[in-house]
This record gives C-alpha cells, structure tokens and sequence, in this order.
C-alpha cells in the first residue's frame, strides 16, 4: 500500500512538473548580440608538444530574452592548434547553445603546438567563431610557441627513502654543452655523471618541471657561465603570468662533492621559484671541490636559497632572497659571502617564517640520538643580511668541533648579536636598508638616507669592482650586491 501511494505521488509530480513548464521562447532579432569577456584570448609562450594552462571565455547574453547560438567553431577545425570546451562539451564545432535570459556560458580554451625548425619563438592563431540570429561574430586566439630540448628521466635512483627520476645529459669523461638556441625543459632530473661535466652557455633558459632538476653526482661538476648581458635562467616550466614569482615550482639543483680541480660554477645566473635554489652535499665523501657563486639571483624558493652540508662555498656579489625557511643554511663547512645581500621578507605563504635569513651550525643529532660534530668558518664582508625577524643571523654550535665566524664591514638585522664586539667588525646592527622594494625582490638602494651608502670597506670593493648591475664601486663601496645610484 506505501509503494502504490508513494508512487502515485511520483506520477503526480511529473504531471504537474510537465504542465508547468513552459516552451522557451528564442528571440530571433538579428539585433540581438552576443558580448565576450575578451575580444582575443592571448597565451603565454607555449612549450611545443605540451598542452598549455587553461584560459577561459564568458559568454554573455545581456538581453532579456534567451538567445540560441546557432554554431559555435573553431574555424581551422581539426587542423587548430586549439581545443574547445562549452558548457561541459569538447568539440571543434557545436550546435544550438541557448543562453536564458541575462545569462551566460563559461568555456575553456587550450592549446597544443606541433614542433617547428624554429629555435625562436613563434605565433599560432585561430578564431571561435559564433553565429547567433545571423550574426558572425569572432574571438581572436593567439599563443606564441617554442621549441625546446626535452629532457625527459628513464631510470630512477633511490637515496635514503627518496627516489629521484633522472636520465643522464653528460656521461663519465664527458662535457656536454647546453647552448641558448633553444630552451631546455627537463621532466624529472638532468643527472650529471661521475666525471662528466655540465656547462650552460650565456643566455640560456632551463624551465623544470614539478618535481624536477640539475643532479651533479659524485665528482660531477656543473659550470653555469652566463653573462651581464644575457644571464641563464633557471626556473619552473609554468610561463603564465600568474607562475612568475610562485615558490615551489620544481625541486632543487643538487651538487654532490667533487674532485680536486673541478670545482662548481655559477656565474651570472638567476634560480627561482623552486623547492632549494642550490644543494651541496658533501655526503658520500669529504669534497675536494667547492662552490664558487658569483653576479647571480637566487630567490623565491618555498625552503632554503643555498643549502650546503659540509661544503666550501664562495659566493660574490649576488643576491639570495624571499625563502620559507632560510636564504642561507649550513651545517659544517667553508664559507665566504663578498658584497651580498641576503633578504628575507618571505611573503609567498600564510605561514609565518620562524628561521633566521641565515642559519648555520656545527653539529647534528644521529638516529639513536648520537651528534656528529662538522668544522665551520665563515667570514662576510660588504654584505647585507636582513629580514623580517628580529635574529636574521641564527645559530647552533657546540664545542664538539671548532667554529668561527667574522662579519666585517655588513648591515646585519640581530637582537642577540647588536652588542657584541668579537666578530664584528665596522658593522651596523638594526637599521633599515632602504631597498627601493622587498615586495618586488628590488633590492637596489632606493635612498640617499640608508646606511649602507658608503659604508663598505674599499678592499673588499676593489676585490669586486662592479656591482651586480655591472655599476662601478671603486673608491667607497656601499654595501650589499648593488651600488646606490642617486635618481635623476
């Protein structure tokens, strides 16, 4: 008896649902338009071969009757670069969308480039096409495209608990050259054997996808050899605008100890938007090379800028800024900063940055709670060091192992060090710089009021005797990578 009367109940709503609906009633007025949220949908360059981000069209009907969109088409058809999405239908060509009143229609749009023997950046077009009442009327499509080297992983290797694609880009006694005809893009890890060497000429561009990056293995060796003029780019594979200054993008280029003689280079460079900007690891064994940075940006990283595990690290003016956790981390090892600024007004996350700019200890706790102790020296000179905490220089050492440290002549951000006299000399604690903007990672001296205008000690000036802009500081020297340059 509940089953007939719930079922009587079914019926009777169906009837009543379908009496009441109405027949909709298309206006036919060739007067009658359609309007678009854009005239031409324009994407950033685009890798050939890979499906680019998805960019998406409205659809509006601003009349109070509904519209039907007689067809809806990509004009070049299965031939366009492009691909259609409407209303949750993908084609090249649809029928028949109605619009209600004062409504509109969402749609997206991708596209996909076919490889050319172009090394330079080239334009695809097509147009959506719409006919409603009679009328034609068109939405320009553009993306610029680029041919690029793929660098795709076809082994994995496991270190610890973490496994890493890679394939090899230079074997055992070998030199490979990545040149800046074309970009690199890498999908997983471009691995650098023992023995074989790396070198990125000036002006290249190396994008690295999620999850991707340069490995030097033990007694490889990388050499980055970029110019004032045209720097290597090193950076996460997503070209939207959107992606420009996002953090975590790709993982890290990691630089295992090498041998005497071949040491690693990165010289006029900019490392941005990953997970670590630059990993040493001197892990397997003691390294006989070191790490020699120099006129190079490395910023935005969601963890640490360098990151260096018992390492010799020389690094000359050059800016490392804006990371979740540390501009600059070290545990053990050999350090010389010349006309730096490290910054770190991390503003990337919610979350709040707990760790000082720069970090550095000596020693550190094993599985079953044992410490293993690592030398450390370390000496800054004509260099910034600020942020936004109150300790911008933190430490952890122990008496287990020897441990120095001298700043001369910096602008260091420390409470816990403003007043101390032995390893700091000609210093200035707690002032602001007067960057023209952190926001913008501008790190460039904005006024003639900040202290570091000056204040540099000519040797170290004259050690480096232009400043990362290629402005010349012989003579007084500000501190810092950048040299003030009243406005006009």
């Amino acid at each position: 008896m509940k089953s007939r009367i719930a079922l009587l109940i079914t019926l009777a709503l169906v009837v009543l649902t379908y009496s009441c609906k109405k027949d909709v009633q298309i206006n036919p007025d060739s007067n009658l338009k359609l309007e678009f949220s854009a005239d031409t949908i324009l994407f950033d360059t685009v890798f050939t071969s890979l499906g680019s981000a998805t960019h998406h069209l409205m659809i509006y009907n601003r009349h109070s009757d509904p519209l039907k969109i007689s067809s809806v088409r990509l004009v070049k058809g299965e031939a366009s670069p492009f691909r259609l999405n409407l209303d949750g239908e993908a084609a090249t060509e649809l029928y028949d969308k109605v619009i209600p009143a004062t409504d509109s229609l969402y749609s997206f749009l991708r596209v996909t480039i076919d490889p050319t023997d172009a090394n330079t950046p080239f334009v695809v077009e097509d147009e959506l096409e719409f006919i409603t009442n009679g009328n034609t009327q068109t939405v320009k499509l553009m993306a610029w495209g680029q041919n690029a080297h793929y660098i795709v992983a076809d082994k994995t290797i496991t270190l610890g608990d973490t496994p890493y694609r890679y394939t090899i880009v230079a074997d055992s006694l070998e030199t490979t050259i990545w040149t800046n005809e074309r970009p690199y893009v890498i999908y997983g890890y471009a691995m650098i054997n023992s023995y074989g060497t790396l070198r990125i000429e000036e002006g290249t561009r190396v994008y690295c996808h999620q999850g991707s990056g340069i490995f030097s293995w033990s007694d490889g060796q990388l050499i980055i050899d970029g110019s004032e003029a045209n720097p290597v780019v090193i950076q996460g594979d997503r070209l939207e605008a959107n992606y420009k200054d996002l953090p975590g993008q790709w993982e890290q280029i990691i630089l295992m100890d090498g041998r005497a003689g071949a040491d690693h280079r990165i010289s006029h460079a900019i490392i941005k938007n990953a997970l670590i900007g630059v990993n040493c690891q001197s892990s397997l064994k003691v390294t006989e090379c070191a790490m020699r940075i120099d006129n190079t940006i490395i910023e935005n990283h969601s963890s640490y800028g360098l990151f260096s595990l018992i390492y010799p690290i020389e690094v000359k003016n050059s800016v490392i800024a804006n990371c979740g956790y540390s501009t600059f981390f070290a545990l053990g090892g050999d350090y010389r900063f010349v006309h730096c600024t490290l910054d770190n007004h991390w503003h990337a996350s919610t979350t709040a940055r707990k760790t000082g700019s720069i970090q550095v200890g000596n020693y550190q706790m094993g599985n079953e709670h044992n410490y293993y102790y690592y030398p450390f020296n370390m000496e800054m000179d004509n260099c910034i060091i600020t942020g936004s905490l109150e300790n911008e220089f933190v430490t952890g050492f122990d008496g287990g192992a020897d441990s120095t440290f001298v700043f001369n002549h910096c602008l260091l951000k420390s409470n816990r060090f403003a007043h101390s006299t032995s390893g700091f000399n000609h210093c200035i604690f707690n002032e602001e710089p007067l960057f023209v903007d952190v926001n913008r990672n501008n790190f460039h001296i904005d006024s003639i009021a900040s202290p570091v205008i000056g204040t540099g000690n000519p040797l170290y000036g004259n050690e480096i005797p232009h400043d990362l802009d290629g402005v010349s500081r012989i003579g007084i020297p500000d501190m810092g990578a950048y040299q003030y340059v009243p406005k006009n």
